[in-house]
């Protein structure tokens, strides 16, 4: 009878023991661990020889192909916490990331061993999300765009794992989210021009928030933007603004909520030009603000700050506006000032430039875009009339008017 080969080293090798149920079999190999460091696995409760074979073999071959995984207990939420704690991005971002996870993630999932986690069982929590996943009062599945979002973040997760040597494939990518047509951005809703100019001139006449509203309207500047800006960023003689920092509102479950001043969202500053009467009325403002505290007019201090000189905060600040609005509609008619959210005055600031023909690239840079390419996609409704304008006007230049 011929003996069986000696395993060579490298191969691993296959041991009996004894247990109450009868003797079972255990593989030993050596696989590189996350340092690339090769140590030994042991992997036990094969009921005949021929399986603890026919496992060694599978292991040995996914180390060749770099794809093997050493065996672990860490779960989801576990991992999780672990990236999240060591993100280096924006701390809004993080914030943003923790509470989706901490809400939508972690109930679900958060218990399986991240082994266990499969791509059908992501897309079933997915599903789940959109019938039943809004925890407030209105109660409901959340939006398309809200669980593609969170499928981001699983997504980002689970690829640190793969890299980390905790899992061999990415289950996020097997998973069915929300397509990207279905998670389209919420509608806007801006005004015309003929809205924005009767607003404007009822807050003109006796509303103290004025000097904010026609600033966020005039300029295009996001709500964090306009926060954060100082009297130093304004050039009355040059007629710009420089927008180098935005207000965030950081949320974190068990801490006190906090406004950090950083980078634009953009990461890079830019300067707008400002119109006269725009100026004008920052630069009466400025001497209001002085009357009651010098140190709100220094060059330093905050343009929307509180009157204790700290930054206005920033749901409170979309709040007010709510409120103006109502006052509005109801000394104005609601059909003549339909109702808008604070952001809506950038959307405003930005379909009346492009409805009367700016240039994309300029009115991509007054927003703070990272490229045309993105106000033409966040703008494309504007873009039909546009071009109706240039055929005519290519028309009569060409045909005399004929």
């Amino acid at each position: 009878m011929t003996k069986p080969r000696r395993r060579q080293a490298g191969e691993g090798g296959i041991s009996q023991y004894a247990t109450k149920a009868g003797p079972r079999f255990l593989i030993k190999y050596h696989a590189p661990d996350q340092d690339g460091e090769k140590r030994a696995v042991v992997k036990r409760g094969y009921a005949s020889r021929r399986d603890a074979a026919a496992a060694l073999r599978e292991q040995l071959g996914k180390i060749a192909e770099g794809t093997h995984v050493r065996p672990n207990k860490v779960t989801v939420a576990e991992h999780f916490t672990e990236w999240l704690d060591g993100l280096r991005l924006a701390p809004s971002t993080v914030a943003s990331y923790r509470k989706n996870v901490r809400l939508h993630v972690e109930p679900h999932v958060g218990a399986l061993r991240l082994d266990q986690l499969t791509g059908a069982r992501l897309t079933r929590l997915y599903r789940q999300l959109e019938t039943s996943g809004r925890l407030d009062s209105k109660g409901g599945g959340l939006s398309a765009r809200t669980v593609r979002y969170i499928h981001t973040i699983v997504h980002k997760g689970l690829a640190v794992a793969v890299r980390d040597g905790k899992l061999a494939t990415n289950p996020a990518d097997k998973a069915d989210p929300p397509s990207a047509k279905d998670a389209k951005a919420p509608e806007m809703h801006p005004w015309s021009d003929g809205q924005l100019r009767a607003f404007l001139g009822w807050a003109r006449a006796g509303d103290d928030m004025y000097p904010a509203w026609r600033l966020l309207a005039m300029t295009g500047m996001r709500r964090g933007e306009a926060l954060a800006l100082r009297w130093h960023d304004i050039d009355f003689e040059a007629g710009t603004v420089a927008v180098r920092r935005s207000a965030t509102l950081i949320k974190v479950k068990g801490e006190r909520e906090r406004i950090e001043i950083g980078p634009p969202k953009s990461g890079k500053p830019r300067v707008i030009d400002v119109d006269g009467v725009t100026l004008a009325v920052l630069r009466a403002h400025r001497k209001t603000i002085g009357t009651l505290a010098l140190g709100l007019a220094r060059d330093d201090a905050y343009v929307l700050g509180d009157v204790d000189g700290s930054v206005r905060h920033p749901e409170r600040f979309s709040l007010a506006f709510k409120r103006h609005i109502a006052m509005a509609r109801d000394e104005l008619g609601e059909d003549v000032l339909p109702e808008v959210r604070l952001h809506d005055l950038r959307h405003t600031h930005a379909t009346i430039l492009l409805g009367a023909g700016q240039p994309v690239k300029v009115v991509s840079e007054r927003l703070g875009h990272a490229s045309p390419v993105i106000t033409l996609t966040v703008y494309a409704h504007v873009l039909p009339t546009m071009q109706r304008e240039a055929v005519a006007a290519l028309a009569a230049m060409v045909d005399g008017g004929a």
